[in-house]
């Protein structure tokens, strides 16, 4: 068959892989519930709830943070030098560490699963006791408060919308308040 023809196997190899990744993602998101927690996957449970506890946070939105971050993953690094499953810098968990009694942290701590979670709880709660909602606090984890601070001065209003000014945490904010729900609906008796 010529290359030109509709139907090549260039061009029908090209239109499998669509149709194959398709698949894939109604599955991820509509698929059997082993399936899509593939996709969501949810570790370190005993830690989370612990730590959601003592700081009187969700623990699903916790669990949301924590795959939008890092995916889990408590090696993660990020450019900025953010570290671990919640990804925070070393700066602002050492002034967690120090209001909770955590001890001295350093970034090879922070790797530490529970150390974590308990410090990004703790970072969550502050973000959501600050601002009083939790949009505008997964927007503040994401962006940082000062941004978020300045950017409801210059709107004039105290609590962050369906639009961002920056894109990126808009679809931060997004995926994190969605996969809350998602965590919800796949894990129901996680916590």
């Amino acid at each position: 068959m010529p290359r030109e023809h509709v139907f090549a196997t260039h061009r029908v190899a090209i239109g499998v892989v669509v149709v194959v990744l398709g698949l894939v993602v109604v599955a991820a998101l509509k698929g059997p519930v082993w399936w899509q927690r593939v996709y969501h996957p949810l570790r370190y449970t005993e830690a989370i709830a612990a730590s959601s506890a003592r700081y009187d946070v969700d623990p699903y939105l916790v669990a949301a943070v924590i795959n939008a971050e890092s995916g889990f993953d408590p090696d993660q690094r990020s450019k900025a030098g953010a570290v671990g499953l919640m990804q925070l810098m070393p700066e602002t968990a050492a002034e967690l560490a120090e209001a909770t009694g955590a001890g001295a942290v350093d970034a090879a701590r922070l790797t530490e699963p529970s150390l974590n979670i308990d410090l990004g709880a703790r970072h969550l709660a502050d973000l959501i006791a600050r601002f009083g909602d939790v949009r505008t606090a997964v927007a503040a984890y994401n962006a940082g408060a000062g941004r978020v601070e300045a950017w409801l001065a210059e709107e004039g209003v105290s609590a962050v919308g369906a639009t961002l000014p920056f894109p990126e945490t808009e679809r931060y904010v997004e995926r994190v308040l969605t996969e809350r729900e998602r965590y919800r609906e796949l894990y129901p008796d996680a916590f």
